[in-house]
């Protein structure tokens, strides 16, 4: 193929990357489904010549897979680039680059099984289905690749290495071609390409959670004792343990993980340290008090549960008896985890369906369910994150944690969702829960506590990611974690005091003259409920960032949006004389709205709403019913220059409205026909408040 010789046109760099990967985040469909579109009766068949797509036809399967309508043309112009040299050029193929290419690149960067797309990769490039490929058609697999571990900002001149002997060893009887279950198997050997593929954490006891890394300072390999080099990132480190190895020497057999529980209920309550050797560069020795020196190689050791940090001979000396350190109110500890057999219930042992809550994650390898003998006087702490949530935020927090405590108390939300971490502490007394993530997690959360059934209903702390967090700034717990160091917010979780927050139940009832409208978000109000001028802002925002996910990945952004949504409000009035077409009756006695020039309605269940709005104090099984005059107002509520119209308090409230209108229950907007609106009181929560911030703070009030 020939290059591009117009100017303009640059190479894909790691920002233009980084900004792809914000578009993938946010796509629904996969890349198999796209591909469908290029078949003789897709709609988009006219675009492929052969098995070729040219610029036109890249620019829709962009389009089209990452759905978005004004992808940058420059971007794509340097992504279409990549592309073209990935092969040598040939007549037919001139200006135009490989579909399977494009593909197998984009389904690598994805979510998903790193054996499904071992397995999508292998059949894309096996034209014939013969279920064999050729020594030339691996190659080009692991180019594309070599390919996404560059712009991930990997070490390749580590990793090229690794596949080659990965490809050595698959192809044994020197045929010189792959069957899929040798490449299926040959991959699935493979640590850092399982890595690059996006490997899932097995909760396997011993299975390190690896992930690529950049070190900013010298670091040894554990395996083979030698430095990591390299300007990106050089090596793998698990983020459990910390234990740190070569690219290379990921497959040479390095040690187990850290036990995560003990083998029998005997082993319980014998408290030790669990030392992993090496990188405690100028650490101070907790024994000795001396400073530990580097030596050119692995240098100390470092306990996986207090975190302490030892010199080799000094490891092995008294105490060795490990206390959990600073942190020993919140960890479980393996000790404190045992496995038993649990017999099967007679349904089950009748060949009918279970409906059992013991999950995977909960059991070892041979079918025991693991149980919880806590440490006395501690309060375990239970973590649910929301990987989604303020972007790469969730991702960061939760590798944080799952080093600080143990793995097995820290819960990634997309995996399972809230269930499997509250099966396993269910029949605990004395625990906490901390939900990070958005409004929108804490009442997933909630909902999931009503419906388990808990012999205890444990108080739960929020750690705020995104933006809004209402429900996290009422409990003085900030509008947004600003990086600070997770172990001062487990400090204050310590200090927190419990609070009862109401839930409240809301039905929605559409005329029955009327169409329904959009699917109602949730059936309960944690936060507040509003008509009007903040929900039509709130459902454009939403409506935007669902069109331009791209446009909308960062704090910063979200608020200049929300801003200018706010301001064309403002202009437009598109909820003037709202009185007019609505009704409120709170408990059965109507509300007089006609002397009232309301553009907004809101029921308020906590005193923080519109992103840190503070209406009035928190009420007990009451909630408030405020107006709203307009967005202009909201802005002077927003900044404490004025207070919002202040209509009634009730413990029951109807709302009838003569006309579609903007709705959202806590920050979730959507349009509604024509209904009745009943809430209710449901039940209540208990919440952890945070302790009276500092002038300096931990937390960023925003």
């Amino acid at each position: 193929m020939s290059t591009p010789t117009d100017p303009e046109v640059k190479e894909l760099n790691p920002v233009d990357f980084i900004q792809l990967q914000q578009y993938i985040e946010y796509c629904s469909l996969k890349v198999k489904d796209v591909l469908r579109e290029f078949d003789a009766d897709g709609s988009l068949a006219q675009h492929r010549q052969g098995e070729c797509i040219n610029k036109e036809g890249f620019r829709l399967f962009l389009k089209t897979y990452l759905e978005v309508e004004d992808f940058p043309v420059d971007l794509c112009q340097r992504l279409f680039r990549s592309f073209e040299n990935s092969e040598p050029a040939e007549e037919d193929c001139a200006k135009e680059v490989f579909l399977k290419d494009v593909s197998c690149y984009f389904s690598l960067l994805e979510d998903g099984q790193p054996r499904d797309k071992l397995e999508f990769a292998f059949k894309l490039y096996d034209r014939d289905g013969n279920g064999v490929l050729d020594s030339s058609e691996v190659d080009r697999i692991i180019a594309q690749m070599m390919h996404a571990a560059d712009y991930l900002g990997w070490d390749v001149s580590e990793l090229r290495p690794v596949l080659k002997d990965m490809m050595t060893a698959i192809d044994a009887d020197s045929s010189g071609t792959v069957s899929l279950e040798e490449w299926v198997e040959g991959g699935m050997n493979n640590v850092p390409l399982l890595v690059l593929l996006g490997l899932k954490m097995t909760q396997m006891d011993g299975q390190h959670l690896w992930r690529m890394k950049h070190f900013n300072k010298p670091v040894y390999c554990n395996v083979c004792q030698y430095m990591l080099l390299g300007l990106r990132k050089q090596g793998l480190c698990c983020t459990c343990c910390k234990y740190t190895v070569h690219g290379r020497c990921a497959n040479r057999n390095p040690a187990p993980c850290t036990r995560t529980y003990v083998k029998s209920r005997k082993e319980t309550g014998v408290p030790a340290h669990d030392w992993v050797s090496g990188n405690c560069d100028s650490g101070k020795c907790d024994k000795c008090q001396k400073k530990i020196k580097s030596y050119q190689g692995l240098t100390g050791k470092h306990c996986v549960w207090c975190h302490t940090m030892r010199h080799d001979e000094c490891a092995a000396q008294e105490p060795t008896v490990c206390t959990c350190g600073p942190l020993k109110d919140h960890i479980l500890p393996p000790w404190a985890i045992y496995p038993v057999i649990k017999e099967r219930p007679n349904n089950i042992k009748n060949g009918c369906t279970s409906s059992t809550e013991d999950s995977e994650l909960n059991t070892t390898p041979d079918g025991q369910v693991l149980q919880i003998n806590p440490v006395p006087n501690t309060h375990p702490l239970l973590v649910f994150v929301n990987p989604k949530s303020g972007g790469k935020q969730g991702e960061r927090v939760l590798r944080k944690f799952q080093y600080l405590l143990n793995p097995r108390q820290v819960y990634n939300l997309l995996n399972g969702g809230p269930g499997p971490g509250l099966s396993f502490f269910r029949n605990l007394q004395d625990y906490r829960i901390l939900v990070c993530g958005g409004d929108g997690t804490v009442g997933w959360i909630l909902d999931a506590i009503d419906k388990a059934n808990l012999l205890v209903r444990p108080p739960v702390a929020v750690l705020p990611l995104g933006t809004g967090n209402d429900l996290a700034r009422c409990l003085r717990w900030g509008g947004g974690y600003d990086g600070v160091d997770l172990s001062r917010i487990l400090k204050d979780l310590e200090g927190s005091s419990q609070v009862l927050m109401d839930r409240w139940s809301v039905q929605v009832i559409t005329d029955e003259d009327h169409e329904k409208g959009d699917p109602v978000p949730y059936e309960i109000i944690n936060n507040y409920f509003s008509i009007g001028v903040d929900a039509s802002i709130a459902h454009r925002f939403h409506t935007m960032r669902e069109k331009h996910p791209q446009k909308f990945n960062s704090r910063m952004k979200n608020k200049l949006w929300y801003f200018e949504f706010a301001t064309s409000e403002t202009i437009s009035a598109s909820c003037k004389k709202l009185n007019e077409c609505l009704t409120i009756e709170c408990c059965g006695t109507p509300l007089d709205l006609s002397d009232l020039s309301l553009e907004g309605v809101a029921v308020l269940n906590i005193p923080s709403m519109h992103g840190g709005s503070n209406l009035w104090d928190l009420s007990d099984r009451r909630l408030e019913v405020v107006g709203l005059e307009g967005a202009m107002e909201m802005g002077q509520i927003y900044t404490g220059l004025k207070s919002a119209v202040r209509l009634a308090k009730a413990s029951q409230i109807t709302i009838r409205t003569n006309k579609a209108l903007p709705m959202q229950i806590d920050g979730e907007p959507w349009m509604q026909p024509p209904c009745t609106i009943h809430i209710t009181h449901k039940n209540q929560a208990s919440m952890l408040m945070a302790p009276q911030a500092k002038s300096s703070g931990f937390f960023n009030y925003k």
